[in-house]
């Protein structure tokens, strides 16, 4: 009963004071709303980070050259050549581990047909490439292991070559010859569409064609490969593949027990954790920014309950007077501020759904508004309130009731 009581003076001290009391709940608002969407940014971004990893292909694996070390400074990975066309034929020959492996090379090329041109990546594959990436063909087919052994001149576009080249991306040029920098090359099939990936990159901006035709026709048959794409048998076998891979290579580049690896070896996991790393820091810093908003709005309640104290003096020595006890006015104090922030939290939490809602729809921003981030910000505004309104309810309940008459 006393407690109902004290809610009921509480809520009539805020009632009287409608305008006031709403701009001291704004900072709150403003602080609970904040962390919300910042929270929800950050953890879209991480799981389109993981989405996009994801689809580099089913337990992949990429290899790549290995660094250069120039008076004793290491230059960074793939600064050096090192990996040839025997060793994607040694994994594929010799790792149990692996079911499929592709050689990649890779380089940008005019793309023109007639008087249309376009600047796109090229990319000199294996047959098994399509499947590590599970890429699919919306139109025509893909191409064959003889075209591969020929240096066949044909190859599959993505819907970016196609709209540029034809001015239409659901234009179906298969059949149609196009010149890749001097080389007339035939357009087999039309990949399926995959948009971009969370790095901005463009998925559909390429030109895939078999590997001799990219390493024989445009790279002047150099025996190295820019880079080999692997598959694990299976998601739970992905490190010892890759210890396998490391171990071969090792052997087939003649590597001392001594000697650092001339080649690096990444799988999804590995970018996955780098990326959603960096995300989980950005969303951290953000959620820290945001935060401020909500001490802000802590240091407002204060601010606020302190004036109150000052004008209901002479109504604290009344009540003082009458029988009321000190703690009964540190807690009239404590739930008026309490309130306050519970009722602004509440509004942040709508107000930070709604903000999240309108960015992942017209801003066009992954978003995910998680139940721990609502929860985290509601309960950090009600502990605001509760921190910053204890020191003005203490100093109205140790007012002497005499003095507190007295004051004018």
């Amino acid at each position: 009963m006393r407690i109902l009581n004290l809610l009921k003076v509480a809520y009539r001290s805020l009632n009287r004071n409608k305008l006031r009391s709403f701009l001291t709940m704004l900072g709150i608002i403003i602080g609970v709303a904040s962390v919300i969407a910042m929270l929800a940014i950050g953890e879209g971004s991480n799981q389109n980070i993981k989405a996009s990893v994801a689809s580099l292909g089913t337990n992949s694996i990429m290899i790549f050259p290995g660094t250069t070390n120039q008076g004793g400074v290491r230059q960074g990975a793939s600064t050096t050549q090192t990996i040839k066309l025997e060793d994607v034929e040694a994994i594929a020959t010799h790792c149990d581990l692996v079911n499929h492996v592709s050689p990649v090379d890779q380089k940008r090329a005019q793309a023109i047909y007639g008087s249309q041109n376009w600047s796109t990546m090229v990319m000199g594959v294996k047959n098994d490439y399509m499947l590590i990436r599970s890429l699919t063909i919306a139109s025509g087919s893909g191409f064959t292991t003889s075209d591969d052994r020929a240096a066949a001149k044909v190859c599959l576009v993505g819907v970016t070559v196609v709209f540029n080249l034809f001015g239409d991306e659901n234009a179906n040029p298969v059949g149609q010859i196009i010149r890749i920098n001097s080389i007339p090359v035939k357009i087999i099939g039309i990949l399926s569409k995959m948009g971009q990936n969370t790095f901005g990159q463009d998925q559909d901006d390429i030109i895939i064609a078999p590997f001799s035709t990219v390493q024989k026709r445009m790279l002047s048959s150099t025996p190295y490969v820019n880079s080999i794409l692997a598959s694990a048998i299976s998601e739970n076998q992905i490190d010892d593949a890759v210890n396998e891979i490391s171990i071969l290579l090792r052997e087939k580049h003649k590597l001392a027990p001594s000697d650092d690896n001339d080649f690096t070896v990444r799988t999804q996991s590995d970018i996955s954790n780098i990326f959603g790393s960096i995300s989980r820091v950005m969303t951290i810093l953000l959620a820290c920014i945001a935060g401020i908003s909500l001490l802000v709005g802590g240091i407002g309640i204060m601010n606020i309950m302190l004036v109150s104290v000052t004008e209901r003096t002479r109504e604290i020595g009344i009540r003082m007077a009458i029988g009321a006890k000190g703690r009964d006015v540190l807690i009239q104090f404590m739930i008026e501020s309490i309130v306050i922030s519970f009722l602004g939290g509440l509004i942040g939490v709508v107000l930070g759904i709604s903000v999240s809602e309108l960015v992942g729809k017209f801003g066009g921003w992954p978003v995910v508004i998680t139940l721990s981030s609502v929860l985290l910000s509601f309960v950090f505004s009600a502990a605001v309130g509760l921190f910053f309104g204890w020191y003005p309810a203490r100093k109205a309940a140790a007012l002497k009731p005499i003095e507190a008459l007295r004051y004018e």
